[in-house]
């Protein structure tokens, strides 16, 4: 049966209200930006966010009122600094962040992942960021007792939502350049949801296996949709909007200025056909790929 869903019903299907769902997975490169925006229209709330570098995804759905707190490595935008609703959120309202590192981050839903309850790092041995944070626990080496580590607790995340080139219906899925932390991420979470540029036939998945990083098992929804990690770039496909970053933190530094921004470019547009749509034809060709760089073709005959 085919785990094809458009975005709406893979949103309202899987990640309930008071969900802890991973995003961001593979650092500034394809973001969820479309899966994180519907689940901002379909307004859930109490959500738990996890990842490394959210870029300004978190800052919108913190902006939103989807969000009651923050496990991750770093909050705002990449190319412009902090993001002002994570800053206003934790300033102003209280809202709870679980400071990590890439590295801890990583480490939480490897553990996950391998069904152990904490895995042992020396990552942050020397700074304020295990200080006040039930992810990290002080032990030490039975093999060398003198040895201080710290024990980083598992992370299993109730959805992950990641966003590749292209997948079949069955959700086996093609990924290239950076991974971050997204393989790690899947197979911690309860459910997935994969996003793709693009829906293939099973075919052309399966001519190239060492590319299918994910199988199709572990996924519980496969969405296609173009353009859904804008203004993230998707190795390929486009490039990053730079102009858009900058746009997004001028026109945001207040409550009022966000809430005009999500009218636009959220609560007005239905899906990512019409994101799209508003964005101009002229800005999606600029941003499409000018110098294609094909890797050689690999013989998997016998």
């Amino acid at each position: 049966m085919s785990k094809l869903r458009n975005m709406h019903d893979a949103i309202a299907e899987l990640v309930p209200n008071g969900a802890s769902v991973a995003l961001g997975l593979q650092m500034e490169q394809m973001i969820p930006f479309a899966a994180g925006q519907e689940i901002i229209r379909q307004k859930k709330r109490g959500l738990t966010l996890i990842g490394p570098i959210s870029d300004i995804l978190f800052d919108q759905m913190i902006g939103a009122g989807c969000v009651q707190q923050v496990i991750a490595a770093w909050v705002g935008n990449v190319m412009m600094g902090s993001a002002y609703n994570f800053r206003r959120a934790v300033e102003q309202d209280g809202m709870k962040v679980f400071n990590m590192t890439n590295l801890t981050v990583a480490l939480a839903l490897q553990a996950g992942a391998m069904g152990v309850p904490i895995l042992p790092t020396k990552s942050a041995l020397g700074s304020d960021v295990p200080k006040g944070n039930h992810f990290f626990y002080q032990i030490f080496s039975p093999f060398e007792p003198k040895e201080s580590l710290w024990a980083v607790r598992a992370l299993t995340p109730d959805v992950s939502i990641v966003h590749v080139q292209r997948a079949d219906r069955e959700g086996n899925a093609h990924c290239w350049g950076n991974f971050g932390v997204m393989i790690e991420g899947v197979r911690a979470a309860k459910k997935v949801i994969l996003v793709a540029e693009e829906v293939v036939e099973p075919a052309v998945i399966a001519s190239d296996p060492n590319r299918t990083v994910i199988p199709g098992f572990l996924v519980n929804a496969v969405v296609e949709c173009p353009y859904g990690a804008h203004p993230s770039p998707v190795q390929g496909y486009y490039k990053r909007d730079d102009a858009f970053f900058r746009q997004y933190h001028e026109q945001t530094k207040t409550k009022e200025d966000t809430a005009g921004w999500l009218e636009r470019w959220v609560y007005g547009v239905s899906d990512r056909r019409e994101y799209r749509n508003q964005l101009g034809t002229c800005r999606v060709e600029e941003l499409g790929v000018k110098q294609h760089a094909y890797a050689a073709q690999a013989d998997f005959g016998y």
